[in-house]
């Protein structure tokens, strides 16, 4: 298992309020990854939603033709990280949820090269998360999840799986890569979640 860490700058800004306790703010946008970039390309990729009623999926270009939304969020690294105001462009998990019947109440997000991390779907609904394909104005970088990425931004970012390739709605609360590593099953960087 090898792990990136690329330019990895930054100090601890204890008067800020957006800080989650035991972090340092960047500037840069550190590259952690548990093994290498898989290749991903759109004219391959596809979202699935699996529950128990059913299954949803979308290629890329369907997934362009949904409602896209701008959005605006700070991001918390487990490693201690925090990027402010970080700017990216995607589809809300509302918007993928809507005509997808679940009775279900956790979500195993599954990504391109096997990473998967669980999710409760109350922290996936109500505006708390999006697939996104943009980050400042740019498409995606692989090395930072693309073509898409889940970004669940009031989460520590490992639960913003990189290469997102669905959803499976389930009624169980199941440890995903990291949580099965020692990772809190949650993840609230305010509450420093950090492991079990």
């Amino acid at each position: 298992m090898s792990f990136i860490t690329r330019g990895f700058t930054g100090r601890r800004r204890d008067q800020d309020d957006r800080l989650p306790p035991g972090q340092t703010l960047v500037h840069d946008f550190p590259v952690l990854s548990a093994g290498p970039t898989p290749q991903v390309f759109t004219e391959d990729w596809e979202f699935t939603i699996r529950s128990a009623a059913g299954v949803r999926r979308w290629s890329w270009d369907e997934f362009q033709q949904l409602e896209v939304e701008d959005v605006v969020v700070d991001i918390h690294c487990v490693t201690h990280w925090s990027k402010l105001g970080t700017r990216w462009r995607g589809v809300s998990i509302d918007t993928l949820l809507a005509d997808v019947e679940a009775s279900e109440e956790f979500a195993m997000a599954h990504s391109y090269g096997g990473y998967t991390t669980n999710v409760p779907l109350e922290d996936l609904r109500d505006g708390k998360a999006w697939v996104v394909f943009e980050f400042e104005g740019e498409p995606l970088d692989p090395e930072h999840g693309g073509p898409a990425r889940l970004l669940v931004p009031h989460l520590y970012f490992w639960k913003s799986a990189k290469w997102i390739r669905g959803l499976d709605l389930l009624s169980d609360d199941e440890p995903g890569f990291w949580e099965q590593n020692g990772y809190h099953l949650h993840g609230d960087p305010w509450k420093e979640e950090r492991y079990w």
